[in-house]
């Protein structure tokens, strides 16, 4: 794997020169915690040590996102004609309702974030798929640039071509263009960025809200809690929204939908257009790992997607009913990773391999019959990684988890985590590394 080769590279010319580069280390996390990479109010973990990606890798993503989102659009379709199918899901009836409605435009999931662990070649398996909600583009973006601009990497840049994955401007693009399809008028809309304040990833909603003010449009940022729908129309006080780019994650918009009638009301009219619209939340529950397998999902698909789906995508099962299951997933400790149906961020998800025997059974007797799946576990792959501990280089061995970000069902940029855990969320100890085109 040619990244592995260049990704060495990197590393002795860090080593050659310790002092140096860790006092160029200092610099940058100065400007990272001063930049828009902020999560949670504090500024986003990273390495001096971007993720390295040559075109061969960006050709292997650009084929498994054309499969994907095949499989994806197939599965969607089947979901909106068939009453059968959609009682695997086991949504709400409000849920159901919502999803049914048509959104205006031809795509069913505009934009998407579908997590895997990647080895190169044909070795990988996915292990998440975001829909709603989509994030992170600008920790990718911010700490990109700020990295680019380190010694060590102007350095490296004599020897490669070095650049990021353009995240920001080209998704408001894309949403542009999925509005005038909705709208059909040509018309300028005037934009609002929804997601609960409590929930919502402020520094990069305001990132893009400048991004479309740049682009000459009206942008805010608003809680759905705070619109109202009168005359056919959604409102922020006099503020008539056209556009909604929707990050409310779906599960967190049902369970507070009494908190927000008007909002739903006039998604139930189309009094607006919202991208993505809730029929992406069928992609989005973990619940679809489990459904790919199934033989009338994978009677719908391709001979190549029924081969892609059963190397690639998990053995997955829902945790509950027969008590066999419980006990083929308790005494296979080391083989399961338990996952909720749908929180994000890694909410609730443990694995058997970092827990006692005791702590694993109890983990367990807690979940059966809760809305939890078991999932085949799946080693992280490996990279070697610059880090910079307590003034001194160290080189260590990091477990990492990739998301291919897809706009309008096309690869657009990556986003990379690694960790010294088997789970590599926000939530645990990780880093974002940047993700770099190396050429």
């Amino acid at each position: 794997m040619e990244a592995l080769r260049i990704n060495q590279e990197y590393i002795d010319l860090v080593k050659s020169n310790p002092e140096k580069y860790l006092e160029d280390y200092k610099i940058t996390l100065d400007k990272v915690a001063n930049s828009t990479a902020i999560y949670k109010g504090k500024p986003v973990p990273f390495l001096y040590h971007p993720m390295f990606f040559t075109e061969e890798d960006v050709r292997k993503f650009k084929e498994m996102v054309d499969t994907l989102m095949s499989i994806t659009n197939k599965v969607t379709e089947r979901y909106l004609s068939s009453k059968e199918f959609r009682k695997k899901f086991e949504y709400s009836p409000l849920l159901e309702d919502l999803i049914l409605i048509d959104n205006g435009y031809d795509i069913n999931v505009p934009i998407a974030r579908y997590d895997l662990f990647y080895g190169g070649d044909d070795n990988f398996k996915f292990c998440e798929f975001n829909t709603d909600g989509s994030s992170a583009m600008n920790e990718d973006n911010t700490i990109g640039r700020i990295l680019l601009e380190t010694q060590a990497l102007k350095e490296f840049a004599k020897r490669y071509h070095l650049s990021i994955f353009e995240l920001i401007d080209s998704w408001v693009e894309d949403i542009i263009s999925i509005y005038n399809k909705w709208s059909n008028k040509g018309d300028k809309p005037n934009i609002a960025i929804v997601d609960f304040t409590e929930s919502g990833t402020t520094s990069e909603f305001e990132v893009f809200k400048n991004a479309f003010i740049k682009k000459g449009y009206n942008a805010i940022i608003a809680d759905p809690r705070d619109l109202k729908y009168r005359d056919g129309k959604l409102y922020f006080e006099d503020y008539r929204i056209d556009l909604v780019y929707r990050r409310i994650v779906t599960f967190e918009l049902i369970e507070k939908a009494d908190e927000i009638p008007d909002f739903i009301e006039a998604y139930r009219d189309k009094a607006f257009c919202c991208v993505g619209s809730l029929r992406s939340q069928i992609m989005h529950n973990k619940i679809i790992f489990k459904i790919l397998h199934d033989e009338d999902t994978l009677e719908i698909l391709s001979e190549k997607e029924r081969e892609f789906v059963k190397k690639h995508i998990p053995v997955t099962g829902l945790f509950k009913g027969d008590r066999e299951v419980f006990e083929k997933v308790l005494n296979n400790k080391d083989k399961y990773i338990m996952k909720p149906y749908d929180l994000n961020a890694s909410r609730g998800v443990y694995a058997g391999k970092d827990l006692s025997f005791e702590e694993w059974k109890e983990r367990l007797e807690k979940s059966w019959n809760k809305d939890y799946l078991y999932q085949e576990y799946f080693e992280p792959f490996t990279r070697d990684h610059i880090v910079f501990e307590d003034n001194e280089l160290k080189v260590e061995t990091l477990k990492s988890i990739i998301g291919l970000f897809i706009y309008k069902e096309k690869f657009a940029g990556i986003y990379t985590r690694v960790g010294r855990l088997s789970i590599i969320s926000g939530i645990t100890n990780y880093y974002t590394l940047p993700n770099l085109l190396v050429k």
